[in-house]
């Protein structure tokens, strides 16, 4: 059956997505460029949103994401780890690898990233909080695929922990490890990610980050108190 689809929310959306944390505001002419809408749509939308608390508008007419999308986004992750418990994870990996963490869960036939500690390089693969992403590709994509237990068609890149690699899937420059994290009871927590230029991250640097990555996820797994504590961070480096 094919779902019925909604243009002026669609439109809504579409102005919702064009923020990121690198264009937190924008003008008119702005969300206009970017979203492809006429300026008066806009203005339409944005009013009706705006009485929601989806958007907001300042005195000097640039618009920024509302109140509501975090309140949405905190009920959202309310399933799902917590961040206080994620965290000392990825920036022990980013302090060991100087590439970008990530922890991403399943969402229907999408990834979302729900944590992420970013690399302090210059040149990096960045990843926002919140984006979404093919389930379809990337090494995460795969772990969320497989342990949630959907076919994946090539089984040969998986070790015996579940861990696999990839290069050039999402973005042909960046190369990925990627292992699962499963709560006490065994189901899929998410995958426990680090990312970086496949050039600097190469074949060498992944299989060295691997045992690092493996022991972070089996932490959070058993609830760890150093993960909580942050001393897997200091015992790392």
């Amino acid at each position: 059956m094919c779902a019925v689809r909604t243009e002026s929310v669609e439109r809504a959306m579409s102005i919702l997505n064009a923020f990121s944390t690198h264009r937190a505001t924008m003008s008119l002419a702005e969300l206009a460029e970017e979203t492809g809408l006429h300026k008066s749509t806009i203005l339409r939308l944005t009013n009706s949103m705006a009485i929601y608390g989806f958007i907001q508008r300042d005195i000097n007419g640039r618009f920024s994401i509302g109140p509501s999308v975090w309140r949405l986004g905190l009920i959202f992750r309310r399933d799902f780890i917590p961040r206080d418990k994620v965290a000392p994870a990825l920036k022990a990996l980013v302090r060991a690898t100087g590439e970008t963490a990530s922890f991403y869960v399943r969402s229907g036939n999408d990834r979302v990233c729900l944590y992420r500690e970013n690399s302090p390089n210059l040149l990096r693969y960045h990843v926002e909080e919140g984006m979404r992403l093919r389930l379809s590709t990337g090494a995460s994509g795969m772990v969320l695929r497989h342990f949630s237990g959907e076919g994946v068609a090539d089984m040969s890149g998986f070790n015996s922990r579940g861990t696999i690699m990839s290069v050039g899937e999402t973005n042909p420059n960046i190369a990925s490890i990627s292992t699962p994290v499963f709560s006490d009871q065994g189901d899929l927590l998410g995958a426990l990610t680090v990312s970086g230029l496949s050039s600097r991250f190469d074949r060498t640097a992944r299989e060295a980050t691997l045992p690092l990555l493996e022991r972070l996820a089996r932490q959070l797994s058993s609830e760890d108190p150093r993960v909580l504590s942050g001393e897997t961070e200091r015992s790392a480096t």
